[in-house]
């Protein structure tokens, strides 16, 4: 079977946001493309810091993490570009002059505002992060540490177009619905990721398949021949899907493998 390279997405595609789990059918499915000579990478907007420790006992072949910012196969780090430190403190200003509340991401840890937040879902993932070991040291305002990217949450207070102007230079916000947007560096994305993957290993572009649901794979869809949706995506995928499989729940990484023939 001739090697293809396979980038995952993880929240929702390999990991259910369900159950908060990897099925078992997709643990299986995962080491028996490996065992076919297959490579396998996770392509993701969660920075280094933030892999679920799941997701690594897998053993992919490599980390493609900050949305194209750091990419790391087997031991080697291959490319790293994070945000210059006062820029990044600038950032983070501007986004509290315009009423908006953020997330600093970086390959060290995730850092929060220090006081309660307006916005329910970003409470909840400082839960989720702190129960994980993480987000307890440095938080967002008091500085000391570089971060890859942002997650920003808005409401009708917010200013969030002069947010938006301010950023427009280096950054770009992908839309993740809600009134919440994931700030990436511009120039670099999940597509730029596999793009250098491929070229390091050539192997051409039409042996490259990636699975994901939501907006932020929306480069990788567009960039790859095969793009494979779970079962339960984001629509603004559906015009670069080449197939849609069943929900992760349902076997959905399985089933696109033995589709594609890529196990047996």
């Amino acid at each position: 079977m001739e090697r293809a390279v396979l980038f995952f997405d993880i929240d929702g595609t390999i990991l259910s946001e369900i159950t908060r789990e990897i099925p078992k059918d997709a643990i299986e499915a995962l080491k028996a493309a490996q065992a076919e000579g297959h490579l396998l990478f996770i392509n993701t907007g969660r920075t280094v810091c933030s892999i679920p420790p799941e997701i690594r006992r897998l053993r992919f072949d490599g980390y493609l993490c900050g949305c194209g910012t750091y990419l790391l196969y087997r031991d080697e780090l291959l490319f790293e570009h994070g945000i210059p430190e006062e820029r990044g403190r600038e950032i983070i200003r501007k986004a509290a002059a315009c009423r908006l509340d953020c997330v600093a991401e970086g390959r060290e840890d995730v850092y929060f505002p220090e006081r309660l937040s307006r916005f329910e879902n970003l409470e909840q993932s400082r839960r989720y992060f702190r129960a994980r070991g993480m987000a307890l040291g440095q938080t967002l305002e008091r500085g000391g540490y570089t971060y890859d990217k942002l997650f920003v949450y808005s409401d009708g207070s917010s200013d969030l177009k002069i947010f938006l102007d301010f950023i427009e230079e280096d950054m770009e916000a992908i839309d993740r619905g809600g009134d919440t947007y994931e700030v990436i560096q511009k120039g670099y994305s999940k597509a730029t990721a596999c793009e250098f993957i491929l070229k390091h290993m050539g192997i051409p572009k039409e042996r490259a398949y990636v699975f994901g649901d939501s907006s932020n794979d929306l480069a990788m869809f567009e960039y790859a021949d095969h793009a494979v949706a779970m079962g339960a995506h984001s629509p603004v995928l559906d015009p670069h899907t080449e197939y849609v499989t069943k929900t992760v729940e349902e076997g959905g990484i399985a089933h696109a493998l033995r589709h594609y023939g890529l196990i047996r």
